[in-house]
């Protein structure tokens, strides 16, 4: 059997449609209900779906007011506030096309992205690196706003540009992934395929506001469903979660695995009565911080795997958990496969991660590189660049990204098994494998570490990768670092330690 799966069509999105209005449209018939509530240990503040409405459409009269016409981009360099889910919304609903950016990014890579762009308009909270620029509008600007009379929503097409996002970059240059407005259409398929999410849910999510991740997952995704999002004020650390999801009732929870490693590390667990199941996407869940999760709280993590240009796909969910060592399965609606040279390859066979081009969370493209987005189709699939293998009943295991992967005395190697035994070093807080080159036509697999103690002792992690690893797949280096890099999205760049790595070495 053939490693592609076809879990059925799934329904297209209404000839006019507004991705902001699909978000937001339970608000008019559920004005009073809870919609965002921002969690701190002083009670924190909420926002009704009215409030919340009148806000985002508020906002796009601003937005028009301001001289801004349908089609044109809004650059948005805001905090972790709620300024930017309601700036981000407003923009959809005027039919702008808003252009959220990560607030790590340098004010020299702003200016990059500004003058690949020509945004018609940026939205600028000080506290957000950003150059001077007359364009810039400020947070009290932007905020009076939401008291403007409502704007109308502006319908159109489904498959016209909706919004902008930067990939992280993993690969060299950041891209700029072009969506549509069905986009936002397509992620109903995880709301079954992962989430089990239902309307009177209160999911809370460990992310800042001014991320991806939490945009779609930790707030649309609920309010599309008539559901209250949760989000913790600005610097709650960890440790502090647990706590907030019990005084919250949270029914889901959804982090990073770092996020849940970290959560396990600060102490104990208080019972979470409410709490059906975790989420987790952005990197590969190590099973032992899985195993961890459910030995405190009794309850599962649900993982989910995609991308910036086509979101998450596959992923576990209560309904079809996942079996052992994989990732779940393609959602209801998704078509999936494997490929190797000359298309889907066999179940059991390693292959190239591939969604169908008819998939309608799939990007438009990238912006101004029509070549670039050509590169990654192979007839009518697009490659994700990451490698899997699909077991006979369509189960996933995640092998990591093709250029991530190492070769061990002609082996190949996936860096995710040698991550997952040395991440249960008891004095290993955080580990990532990579390829490196020692000499001119010579690698080996090196451990780049995370250690509160700070080095630890080289033979002895010697010996512990002795006691679970074949000799070919033990790392031969082990390097501690301060932190592992990641990317604007949360995924640990494997490729920036190793670049590192080789740069210092003689």
């Amino acid at each position: 059997m053939l490693s592609i799966t076809d879990n059925g069509g799934f329904s297209a999105p209404p000839a006019h449609f507004n991705m902001a209005a699909h978000v937001l449209r339970h608000a008019a018939a559920l004005p009073d209900k809870t919609a965002l509530r921002i969690l701190s240990s002083e009670g924190g503040e909420s926002w009704s779906f009215a409030e919340l409405s009148a806000a985002v459409r508020g906002t796009a009269t601003g937005l028009l007011r301001h001289g801004l016409t349908p089609g044109d981009l809004v650059l948005l360099r805001l905090g972790n506030t709620v300024d930017f889910p309601v700036a981000y919304l407003g923009a959809l609903a005027a039919g702008l096309v808003p252009v959220p950016t990560a607030a790590a990014l340098t004010a020299r890579e702003t200016a990059r992205i500004i003058g690949e762009l020509d945004p018609a308009v940026i939205l600028h909270d000080p506290e957000v690196p950003c150059p001077e620029d007359p364009r810039c509008l400020t947070l009290a600007q932007i905020r009076a706003w939401h008291d403007l009379p409502p704007a109308e929503w502006h319908m159109g097409d489904p498959e016209r540009l909706g919004y902008i996002v930067y990939t992280s970059g993993t690969s060299g240059k950041p891209s700029a992934v072009m969506h549509a407005h069905r986009a936002i259409w397509a992620r109903q398929m995880m709301f079954d395929g992962w989430y089990d999410l239902r309307s009177e849910d209160r999911l809370c999510h460990a992310g800042a506001f001014n991320w991806t991740y939490t945009l779609g997952t930790g707030l649309m995704d609920p309010w599309t469903m008539g559901a209250t999002a949760l989000i913790p004020s600005p610097g709650t650390p960890p440790g502090a979660l647990p706590a907030l999801l019990a005084e919250a009732a949270a029914t889901i929870f959804a982090a990073t695995p770092g996020v849940y490693r970290q959560m396990m590390k600060s102490g104990k667990i208080p019972p979470l009565p409410a709490l059906r199941h975790g989420l987790s996407a952005g990197e590969k869940l190590p099973e032992a911080t899985g195993s961890a999760w459910r030995d405190a709280t009794g309850t599962e993590i649900y993982e989910a795997y995609g991308m910036s240009e086509c979101s998450t796909f596959i992923s576990a969910c209560p309904a079809y958990p996942a079996a052992p060592g994989t990732l779940g399965q393609p959602q209801p609606g998704r078509r999936v496969a494997l490929l190797g040279d000359d298309g889907p390859v066999p179940r059991g066979t390693p292959g190239l991660i591939a969604v169908h081009r008819s998939e309608p969370g799939l990007m438009l493209g990238y912006r101004g590189a029509p070549e670039q987005t050509a590169e990654r189709y192979r007839g009518d699939w697009f490659v994700t660049g990451d490698t899997g293998v699909m077991d006979e009943d369509g189960q996933i295991a995640y092998l990591g990204r093709t250029d991530d992967m190492m070769n061990a005395g002609g082996f190949r190697v996936s860096p995710l098994e040698v991550e997952a035994v040395m991440a249960g070093h008891p004095q290993i807080e955080a580990v990532a494998a990579a390829e490196v080159a020692v000499r001119t036509d010579v690698t080996v697999i090196a451990a780049f570490y995370t250690a509160p103690d700070g080095p630890l002792d080289e033979e002895a992690l010697h010996r512990y990768a002795q006691t679970s690893l074949a000799r070919y797949k033990q790392p031969r280096l082990y390097i501690h670092v301060p932190a592992l890099p990641v990317g604007a999205n949360g995924k640990l760049l494997r490729r920036k330690l190793r670049e590192e790595y080789e740069a210092r070495t003689p």
